[in-house]
């Protein structure tokens, strides 16, 4: 049996953070990966002038790329300090900016061909440990939810992250999974994969907001599953873990990413009628981010409470301010002038 701490409540965490004064009605947002210092230091000259094109939020994919002391064997070979982290942190407030930091949980375990540092130094962690990246249906290997002293390790990481970053939200990541529940893992073998994806959110959820007292972000293409979905290869697997929404607390931020061009998103209204904060998401073409904008900006009520733009580094963090997809589209999520 799986245990699911299920929490049926509305949103109740706070909307705005220590970088994001309460006069902003609008989060607007830009996503960045962050994987070495020099990035880092170009990230924080560039802070005022992202501030003077309406950004409000940042999140940083940091991932394994940090100066972890509790596990330095998790360590990329190219990481952020932690004294760079709070000199970001320290210059962020400086221009109004909240930083959110992401650790991607359970999937995304290997990229470009290699295999991620927890894996590849707790190979028993693996999911699917038959497969392999030649394999070629294999898109990213995932960590196992229920296996054995994961948690415990997955907890420092975050914790010493959030820490460094000196933030009040945390971003855990969880899109793109795909093997959970595939039947190879003895540990999940037989069981209900949608219930082993949302045990994995509901243990993250309570460490990070029931411990840590943060905000909980994640994306989110596995809870609105293929009905809402269906627009590529990567936000449509045969695995429908859908049923997952009705599993998890209410609190958590739902980052609601789409990056083809259509006449209207269902998963935004489906998300804030399940009683969940909404944050969409836009990429590229510039035509498909814009009617995604345009539609969740016509959406009713609080729910839905921003913009933001995925750079998946198709623009560099220096040029980032004058980004179409940042330059055309946040403004458009401005408060009226009172």
């Amino acid at each position: 049996m799986i245990l699911i701490a299920f929490c049926s409540s509305a949103a109740t965490a706070p909307l705005y953070g220590k970088g994001t004064s309460s006069e902003h009605r609008f989060w607007r947002g830009v996503h960045f990966w962050l994987d070495r210092e020099t990035t880092a230091q170009t990230l924080i000259q560039t802070l005022p002038r992202l501030a003077s094109a309406g950004v409000n939020v940042l999140v940083l994919e940091v991932n394994y790329s940090f100066e972890f002391q509790s596990h330095p064997e998790l360590r990329n070979r190219h990481f952020i300090t932690r004294a760079t982290a709070h000199e970001l942190a320290a210059a962020a407030r400086r221009s109004g900016i909240r930083l959110i930091p992401e650790f991607n949980c359970l999937g995304h375990q290997s990229f470009g061909g290699r295999i991620g540092p927890l894996l590849r130094v707790h190979p028993e962690f693996n999911e699917a440990p038959s497969l392999t990246l030649t394999n070629t249906n294999v898109y990213c290997l995932e960590w196992c939810p229920q296996a054995p002293g994961l948690n415990e390790i997955v907890f420092s990481l975050i914790d010493e992250m959030g820490d460094a970053f000196e933030a009040d939200a945390f971003h855990v990541g969880m899109d793109e999974v795909y093997l959970v529940g595939s039947g190879e893992c003895p540990h999940c073998r037989e069981k209900n994969p949608a219930e082993l994806y949302a045990a994995q959110v509901n243990t993250l959820h309570a460490h990070i907001v029931g411990l840590k007292k943060w905000q909980m972000l994640m994306w989110a293409d596995r809870v609105i599953g293929p009905k809402f979905q269906g627009y590529s290869r990567y936000d449509n697997p045969s695995n429908d873990l859908s049923a997952a929404i009705d599993l998890i607390p209410r609190d958590i931020v739902q980052c609601d990413w789409h990056y083809e061009l259509k006449t209207n998103y269902p998963s935004v209204p489906y998300l804030a009628g399940k009683g969940f904060r909404v944050w969409p998401a836009g990429f590229l073409p510039l035509a498909a981010a814009e009617a995604f904008s345009d539609f969740s900006r016509q959406q009713t009520g609080e729910l839905v409470i921003g913009w933001l733009a995925t750079t998946w580094n198709e623009t560099s963090i220096s040029d980032a301010p004058d980004w179409p997809p940042i330059k055309e589209i946040l403004p458009r999520w401005r408060e009226p002038e009172k």
